[in-house]
């Protein structure tokens, strides 16, 4: 198969483009071929020469998205250092992404994929990027605590996604509930830091607490 030339490249990004804007701005039941073509500036014949069908071009849109979406906040997570500082970040990225619509955007996504085959394993792979990149950091920064051994980075990876993600669609209906579990989520990370600086008899007992607790 020979590659695509630059122009065809750029239209196909121009659709993508488009379509997260629809998704965004007028939701996904007011997203069709000729929306997206519209807010993308080409023709609508070429949603379905590129993509095929509206579905798959949301499904490659939603992919697109998380991918630009997690290269933009990697080197910022490559960076911390501890759960807390974990859990700080990711507030901060639920801001800017809340602010940049990439939270409406989600929920858009969440809804679509009820009614189009195509959304739910495109948005369950976008997340998954997401996943990824928290389990890097917990396997790394909890290495160094005293709940290394014991704790399960891949399972709390999903766990800190979803919690973010239901506090995202909670947002909604409820900003102040949200805002109060995010603010629980911080003291969360505030009661590990304390644990995180427990010197090294400490953190001993608490290795043998947990030892023995996970022995019941």
């Amino acid at each position: 198969m020979s590659p695509e030339s630059p122009k065809s490249l750029e239209t196909k990004a121009k659709l993508l483009d488009g379509a997260l804007r629809t998704l965004t701005e007028q939701g996904i039941a007011k997203t069709s071929a000729r929306t997206v073509a519209a807010a993308a500036g080409v023709n609508q014949a070429l949603v379905f020469y590129h993509f095929g069908t509206v579905d798959e071009l949301l499904a490659a849109a939603c992919r697109y998205g998380a991918e630009r979406a997690v290269a933009r906040y990697r080197e910022r997570l490559a960076a911390v250092t501890s759960l807390s500082e974990l859990l700080a970040v990711g507030r901060k990225v639920h801001e800017e992404e809340r602010a940049g619509g990439h939270v409406a955007l989600l929920g858009q996504l969440l809804a679509g994929a009820q009614t189009h085959a195509t959304l739910g394993p495109a948005t369950a792979a976008g997340l998954e990027l997401w996943i990824a990149e928290i389990e890097h950091v917990l396997t790394r920064v909890l290495a160094a605590t005293p709940f290394g051994e014991f704790a399960d980075p891949a399972g709390l990876a999903r766990a800190v996604a979803a919690s973010f993600v239901g506090i995202e669609l909670y947002e909604g209906v409820d900003a102040a509930g949200a805002t109060s579990a995010l603010d629980a989520l911080e003291q969360l990370g505030v009661l590990v830091a304390a644990l995180e600086d427990l010197g090294p008899v400490a953190q001993r007992a608490v290795r043998h607490h947990l030892r023995r607790t996970g022995r019941r």
